[in-house]
């Protein structure tokens, strides 16, 4: 079974399901995403700016192993809480185990184990004495997925543990955080995915829309050190599909809807962004 989930969520992870590529062969995926909005796992990152989040993806000859870089750009030229917006760019670089278990069985098992850095590339790594320098941070995490276990073709549930900490603990994202909190701590997320096949009138060829949920437990952990509060921080849920445009290459737009349930996380109690994505698979 080969299943795409939102990148904001397990891509953003190195997720892409149970298939590797096969023993020998180099597979991966480079494209770029642009987002209205970004939001993750609940916090809104840029504001009400919308971003752009350029992206490779390796699958290291079908071994399990994978590598996965990813930019994130906050667009437009004015400022995010008082700082020119191209100081917070972000780039993800992980790498990632994933393999699947009981393959022939009901309660067939995808897990997925990796590693992130993520890194401020126009700020000091080490500086921790000016604000906002040093905030960068890793992260350890797992993925357990059942595409199997509800019976129903397509429908597929997802637990990710996360386990996120401060580069430098004696940091404005950790021990010298101005509002009392800390990068450092753990989060549960729940999903749900349903890839629902149906038939396009206007293409007269099936079309998979996918249909996406995810529910946030959030452990008293925020990557930009706010005090938040242990609990059920925010539900998404979303709506994309896959438009093949020949060559390999894909297009993907979606929308996607958060409600807020703790105001900790984000003052926003309902927010609504869309995604475009455009990728090409080699």
């Amino acid at each position: 079974m080969k299943k795409s989930f939102v990148l904001g969520t397990l891509l953003l992870l190195g997720w892409t399901g149970c298939l590797l590529a096969e023993s020998g062969d180099l597979h991966g995926v480079v494209g770029t995403e642009y987002t209205s909005r970004y939001i993750w796992r609940g916090f809104t990152v840029y504001g009400s700016h919308s971003a752009t989040h350029p992206f490779v993806d390796l699958d290291l000859f079908g071994s399990g192993f994978g590598l996965n870089v990813t930019g994130h750009i906050p667009n437009g030229t004015g400022q995010y809480n008082g700082f020119g917006n191209q100081q917070f760019q972000r780039w993800d670089y992980r790498v990632y185990y994933r393999n699947a278990l009981f393959t022939d069985q009901p309660y067939m098992t995808c897990y997925m184990i990796g590693y992130v850095y993520y890194n401020f590339p126009h700020l000091s790594s080490h500086d921790t004495s000016s604000f906002p320098n040093g905030i960068d941070l890793q992260e350890l995490h797992g993925a357990l997925s059942f595409p199997k276990i509800l019976g129903v073709e397509g429908l597929v549930p997802t637990y990710i543990l996360v386990k996120l900490w401060p580069s430098n603990e004696d940091s404005f994202v950790g021990d010298k955080s101005f509002p009392g909190g800390t990068a450092s701590g753990f989060a549960h997320i729940f999903m749900l995915d349903y890839a629902l096949k149906t038939h396009c009138p206007i293409t007269d060829k099936e079309r998979v829309i996918n249909l996406h949920s995810e529910l946030v437990y959030n452990d008293g952990v925020a990557p930009n050190a706010l005090n938040v509060d242990h609990g059920w921080s925010d539900a998404v849920f979303g709506v994309s599909t896959d438009f093949d445009l020949g060559s390999s290459l894909i297009f993907t737009p979606g929308v996607f809807h958060q409600v807020t349930m703790d105001k900790s996380v984000n003052s926003e109690k309902s927010l609504t962004w869309a995604s475009l994505m455009l990728k090409y698979k080699f």
